[in-house]
């Protein structure tokens, strides 16, 4: 097993079919996507221990009105059996897992191009599963500490090796189609949850019983299946030899100012350069500006539009709240408004990603700014009114170039530092998402909770945020305007890349080998593709079904 994961043996061989390397990168993908779902656990994790009688027990931190309170609160739940955890206490979960996936991605990414995809996606296996499976133990023995250690902590670390597993590797294998290539793979992420959240929600109604919500049976047979698809998808993962190009394809050629590099900038330089630090800039304030307000998007359409999304414009939020009949149906309308922005945010990976083929990286990110500057804007102005279409519309193109500017920026880093390190890079640009992960929900919810304490109208909460967020796309406009080719200090010369190369046991081929072998590799290339669109079809399903309620 150990030769079997060693970088040298992961080495395609002549013929062997590129296409079979996207679904074995969906596959490892798809698994730790389901951390943007984690939060169909919450309210059943938060009911778990009752009274005799049936009802929920008190909260560790009841009564808790100040952060300060609730931090108390959740040091008490760490340890606690004896009363429910908050949606405070489990958030910290979520929080956990970007900031270390962004942190792990950082620290391991040179480790990475050392060992290969496959052991890094092995090792990703072992770690996203092992802390699903410690966490289903600590919701057993109701020990909130051992669910932040296991899918927080070590779940996190497993997310940033996954996440970045397959990034240099297909960058490697479709140098023409590079945009397209990491498009495909990061596309699993975003549609993780999309698949997982109704697994689990019906795998939790199949293990309830009486006093059993079934969730840690359900984190159990999660981290059975992920485990499985993820080690079979790494296992999938090849790399080309050094000099491998596709049939009849060759680089485009390059000026000395070109923004495509036909050289590569070794790891320890990336950081140096003002490029790196540039598109940091940019990755974070499109995910801040973002993730935010996308955090926020079932309360946010509920509080904005009020009764109007159950066909009752004249009442607004705050005669909705007052009725549990009416609040659980705008509940479900805001629960569609999330899924069809689901949709369009794993989409908006695959058709941003390869439009930037075409349209070039640098201008493809000029559109994410501008559009979405003017989309924040508009969504301020069309809340006015009422219009709850052109709201909807706004926040759906959004969220495409939210999953765009995610699958897109690899391809934007390979051009800009060559590929042999664009994986490591990738990685440490990802602290960024880590970042970003903190600045936009605290931004927003401290504006909508100070505008809320301040007696501000529901419906008008809102549109000072939308500003603010229109800001930091002005932000990133800039610092993607500043970006210009890597200066030729950084690159290295062919002696050290040789060097690199040697040391990485990299194969080299003399002349080009065509991705050919569909004949040879046919009914496994079929099957691989199959294993993970009918999942994605089924999650797609599942979230139409869930988003008819907008049109209904």
């Amino acid at each position: 097993m150990a030769g079997f994961l060693e970088k040298e043996n992961t080495i395609a061989g002549t013929g062997f079919n590129r296409w079979l390397v996207p679904p074995a990168a969906l596959a490892v993908h798809l698994s730790i996507g389901m951390a943007y779902g984690f939060s169909v656990f919450w309210k059943p994790l938060g009911n778990a221990l009752k009274d005799t009688a049936g009802n929920p027990l008190e909260t560790c931190s009841a009564g808790a009105t100040t952060f300060g309170e609730k931090l108390a609160g959740t040091g008490k739940a760490l340890f606690a059996t004896d009363c429910n955890w908050t949606q405070f206490d489990l958030g910290w979960m979520f929080t956990l897992f970007f900031v270390l996936l962004g942190c792990s991605a950082a620290l391991f990414g040179g480790w990475l191009e050392r060992e290969g995809p496959r052991k890094t996606g092995f090792v990703a296996a072992i770690l996203w599963a092992g802390g699903l499976l410690i966490s289903a133990y600590g919701i057993y023995m109701h020990q909130l500490w051992l669910l932040w250690l296991g899918s927080g902590v070590i779940g996190g670390i497993g997310l940033g090796l996954g996440y970045i597993s397959p990034v240099s590797t297909l960058i490697k294998w479709f140098p023409d189609h590079r945009g397209m290539a990491t498009g495909m793979a990061i596309m699993g992420f975003g549609g993780g949850a999309m698949i997982g959240s109704p697994i689990a929600t019906k795998l939790m109604a199949h293990f309830s019983e009486a006093g059993d919500a079934g969730v840690w049976q359900t984190f159990v047979v999660l981290g059975i299946i992920y485990f499985i698809f993820m080690v079979v998808g790494s296992f999938g993962y090849r790399i080309p030899a050094t000099g491998w190009k596709p049939t009849n394809w060759n680089p485009p050629a390059t000026k000395a100012n070109a923004m495509i590099a036909s050289r590569h900038v070794h790891l320890n330089k990336a950081h140096k350069t003002p490029q790196f630090w540039l598109l940091w800039l940019v990755l974070c304030m499109n995910v801040s500006a973002c993730i935010g307000i996308l955090g926020a998007a079932s309360p946010m359409l509920q509080e904005t539009f009020g009764g109007a999304l159950i066909g009752q414009s004249e009442l607004g939020f705050a005669e909705v709240k007052g009725n549990n009949e009416l609040t659980a149906a705008a509940a479900l309308v805001g629960a569609g408004f999330v899924g069809l922005i689901s949709v369009f945010n794993i989409f908006g990976r695959i058709g941003w990603a390869s439009s930037s083929d075409k349209l070039g990286r640098k201008r493809t990110y000029y559109i994410f700014f501008v559009l979405g500057a003017i989309l924040y804007c508009s969504a301020a102005y069309v809340a006015g009114f009422k219009s709850l279409a052109l709201f909807v519309a706004c926040f759906c193109i959004i969220s495409s170039m939210y999953g765009g500017g995610f699958a897109t920026i690899p391809a934007y880093l390979a051009d800009m530092f060559g590929t042999q390190f664009v994986g490591a890079i990738h990685g440490r640009l990802l602290t960024a998402w880590s970042t970003a992960g903190i600045v936009g929900p605290v931004v927003v919810n401290y504006m909508h909770d100070t505008r809320l304490e301040a007696g501000v109208p529901f419906d008008q909460i809102y549109a000072p945020i939308m500003l603010v967020l229109a800001g930091m796309m002005v932000i990133g406009f800039v610092a993607n305007m500043l970006i210009k080719p890597v200066a030729d200090q950084y690159f290295m010369t062919d002696a050290e890349l040789e060097a690199v190369r040697s040391a990485g046991h990299e194969k080299t081929v003399t002349k080009s080998t065509a991705g050919v072998g569909a004949e040879k590799h046919g009914v496994v290339l079929w099957l691989a593709w199959s294993a993970v669109l009918i999942p994605i079809a089924y999650g797609i399903w599942s979230t139409a079904q869930k988003a008819w309620s907008l049109f209904s």
